[in-house]
């Protein structure tokens, strides 16, 4: 089943070479998530996007849903942080993972220690830093937010929906190695084997 950008809205079977993460917050609270989209990768660079609407729990900032389009009317009815992340816990964990910039990771960090759950250990790449190696041309000329990559690369993608950023991000990977010539060794599939002693 697919949602209105054609994302996945169950989790696909890996193991996949990396995951893209992007979340999007309802209010002031950087833990108060209200989306979280994943962009999963395939060995051969095929990529799947899925995003799960969430109940924050919280109110929703008027600028935040202005960004995202979410309020509490969309997420009528979705179930909570703890329940969602206990779905997306295995599955993230045995995989390195990439977000552009790095408020991602701090929203999961913020969002467990609000709920009292455990945090994922999984390597983290920010996709910021791997966009300016590959294009150093663009600081000052925009710079490497999503927003702009977007322009510079011909992307396409609907902005701050967290499936389509993550699908982004991890699209901004996969051009820069293509421009770097060469893949990023520490995006590979193996990190469930290292967990197992």
């Amino acid at each position: 089943m697919l949602n209105k950008f054609g994302h996945l809205t169950t989790l696909p079977t890996g193991p996949f070479r990396f995951i893209a993460l992007d979340v999007e917050t309802a209010g002031k609270m950087i833990g108060g998530i209200c989306q979280i989209g994943l962009c999963f990768v395939g060995e051969t660079g095929d990529v799947q996007a899925y995003s799960v609407l969430i109940d924050p729990e919280e109110p929703f900032e008027p600028f935040n849903t202005d960004l995202h389009g979410i309020s509490a009317e969309t997420v009528a009815g979705a179930e909570t942080f703890p329940t969602v992340f206990a779905r997306l816990f295995d599955l993230l964990n045995t995989h390195s993972l990439v977000q552009h910039s790095t408020f991602d990771e701090k929203a999961l960090t913020s969002a467990c220690v609000r709920y009292g759950v455990p945090m994922i250990t999984s390597h983290w790449t920010n996709s910021v830093t791997v966009a300016r190696q590959a294009w150093p041309e663009l600081k000052g000329a925009g710079g490497h937010g999503l927003a702009n990559l977007k322009k510079h690369l011909g992307l396409e993608f609907h902005h701050h929906d967290a499936g389509e950023d993550a699908r982004a991000a991890a699209t901004v990977v996969l051009k820069a190695e293509e421009i770097v010539g060469t893949a990023l060794s520490h995006l590979k599939i193996d990190r469930q084997l290292k967990l197992k002693f």
